[in-house]
């Protein structure tokens, strides 16, 4: 029996929907507006860093110049600039409603004093005779200005970064790719400080060599202007209103101009102001690639030596200071003389007044001294043509790197040494009053050699004075303090910082000096049996001056080393 078939209707299985595949974006990033400011804004960080550099470098190569000391201005520049950009970005956060033109008007201001900077610095140093309290003044100036810079600018790059499309793509932008807040401090800091390395390498190889102290601070505020303002005005345009336009231009001519005017009048500036600290008879004034050289003095009388604002040279009582540091050095063994320092020829003339040298070395590290004193010719009657005799042989070279080659056995050994070289309470080389200085000079002195050394004033700074006689002794020499009296009337003569008093008091009241062999036993002082007639030392003289010296010594300092240096100003 067949049984009947029984279809069944089919069974509908549900399908799950399908749903529609959203499209893929087209770009992993959505656009956005601010990728278009990112090039010029980071193009403006880079060159607004290098200027803002030049000035912090400008302040404290010209305060090294003008007051001395260099650690110390460097350490006061430095710290207060630092302190003043943290004041400047809190300051900051109240322009961030109006960062356009308020990044504008910091940097026009930035430009205007920071370019100004060094002309004021010199002026108050020419006319007013002190300025510590400006340089102060301007290292917290630009540093507000220059730490309120970056936070501006981050808020006009997220203002940028958040408009027109990409606002509206933020919508579904992950929190990542919205805003991109790291990456863009990271590349903000990156343009600031490659701009840094590159104006603190312009400054010393370009800015001075070229246009020097004041017309490149001038030049770099015009770089700044420029820059500044044509970021605002072109590419953050639309964040102005006309009233903030019109201000902002007109402060950009206004600077432009003050800071062109000034460049045209740099020169008479500074003559005028030369005139101030040196008196109305200016003879010669020149830049060499390491300081500014000034000459004065009448065709009659005697010429003075200014090294950047500093007397080196009182034509008038110069005899009292050469007399003293050379002659009781040449008692003994004299025919080999070494000179440290000394590129006026002076301390070579003392020297060459004995028949029995043979050579004289003059390590200088200038050779636009030499020169001017080689042809100028009140300088060059002055040292009695002191280059021009046979003897006489000048190293161009830094003092302590030559004697650290000249400290091989083979080389030659020298029966004196002097070293002719500026007060080491004001010089940036107070390496050369250092007691790994003295151990250097200790190697080229022959075995009876004699060392002597200007150590700055006993009675004025007793406090540097003892320093180098303790580091003489601790490079392994025996001492024999000794000074010198006599100075022009309103300046401090010899080679120490200029103590300009108008011409009514007396600056400091002696020179000091310490004659110095290696061993235990201090030298004995006097002069040789063929000393040439001298017109201010005589044996009476010494022996006053070595107990005038004495009077003055108190607790005895450490010694200044390379690592410890102990000098101050």
């Amino acid at each position: 029996m067949i049984e009947p078939t029984v279809t069944m209707p089919p069974t509908r299985v549900r399908q799950p929907p399908v749903r529609r595949r959203e499209r893929p974006p087209r770009s992993s990033r959505p656009p956005r507006s601010g990728d278009a400011v990112r090039v010029p804004v980071l193009a403006v960080v880079f060159v607004c860093a290098a200027c803002g550099l030049v000035y912090e470098l400008e302040l404290v190569a010209l305060a090294s110049y003008l007051i001395g000391d260099s650690v110390t201005q460097a350490s006061v520049v430095l710290s207060v600039m630092v302190f003043a950009m943290g004041v400047g970005s809190l300051l900051a956060k109240r322009l961030r409603c109006r960062a356009a033109v308020g990044f504008g008007l910091v940097e026009a201001g930035l430009a205007l004093i920071g370019g100004c900077s060094a002309m004021a610095l010199y002026a108050a140093f020419a006319w007013l005779g002190e300025s510590r309290y400006v340089v102060v003044g301007f290292s917290l100036a630009i540093g507000v200005l220059i730490g309120a810079e970056i936070p501006l600018l981050m808020s006009l790059i997220q203002r940028a970064a958040l408009s027109g499309p990409a606002k509206r793509a933020s919508r579904r932008t992950p929190p990542v790719e919205q805003d991109d807040a790291a990456g863009t401090v990271a590349d903000l800091f990156a343009a600031d400080y490659v701009g840094a390395l590159v104006g603190g390498l312009a400054f010393p190889f370009l800015l001075l060599p070229w246009l020097g102290q004041l017309t490149g601070a001038l030049v770099t505020g015009a770089v700044n202007v420029i820059a500044g303002g044509g970021l605002v005005l072109w590419v953050f345009r639309r964040d102005l209103t006309a009233r903030s336009r019109t201000l902002l231009i007109g402060v950009n001519v206004s600077v432009l101009a003050v800071l062109a005017t000034a460049t045209v009048l740099v020169d008479d500036f500074e003559e005028a102001a030369r005139r101030a600290v040196y008196g109305e008879q200016v003879r010669v004034a020149v830049h060499t690639d390491l300081q500014e050289v000034v000459v004065t003095g009448g065709r009659e009388g005697p010429p003075d030596l200014f090294l950047d604002g500093r007397l080196r040279v009182a034509g008038q009582d110069e005899y009292r200071f050469h007399e003293a540091l050379v002659h009781p050095a040449m008692r003994g063994p004299h025919a080999r003389v070494l000179i440290v320092g000394g590129g006026d020829g002076l301390a070579a003339r003392e020297v060459l007044r004995y028949p029995g040298v043979r050579s004289v070395t003059v390590v200088e590290l200038d050779p636009g001294v030499v020169r001017l004193a080689r042809t100028d010719p009140a300088l060059a009657t002055l040292n009695a043509q002191a280059f021009r005799d046979p003897r006489v042989r000048v190293v161009y070279a830094d003092a302590f790197n030559w004697l650290r080659g000249a400290a091989d056995p083979l080389q030659e050994r020298y029966d004196v040494v002097i070293s002719d070289l500026p007060d080491p309470g004001i010089t940036p080389s107070t390496k050369l009053y250092s007691e790994e200085f003295y151990g250097l000079a200790a190697r080229v002195l022959a075995g009876s050699g004699r060392f002597a050394v200007h150590a700055g004033s006993v009675t004025d700074r007793p406090h540097t004075y003892w320093t180098v006689d303790a580091s003489l002794r601790a490079a392994g020499f025996a001492t024999r303090p000794y000074s010198a009296g006599g100075r022009t009337p309103g300046f401090a003569a010899g080679p120490d910082r200029a103590d300009r008093t108008g011409g009514t008091e007396q600056g400091p009241g002696d020179w000091g000096f310490l004659l110095a062999v290696v061993g235990t036993q201090p030298p004995a002082l006097g002069l040789a049996p063929d000393a040439p007639r001298l017109r201010s030392l005589g044996a009476g003289t010494l022996e006053a001056a070595a107990r005038r010296a004495e009077r003055a010594r108190g607790a005895e300092p450490p010694p200044s080393t390379l690592v410890h240096p102990r000098y101050g100003g």
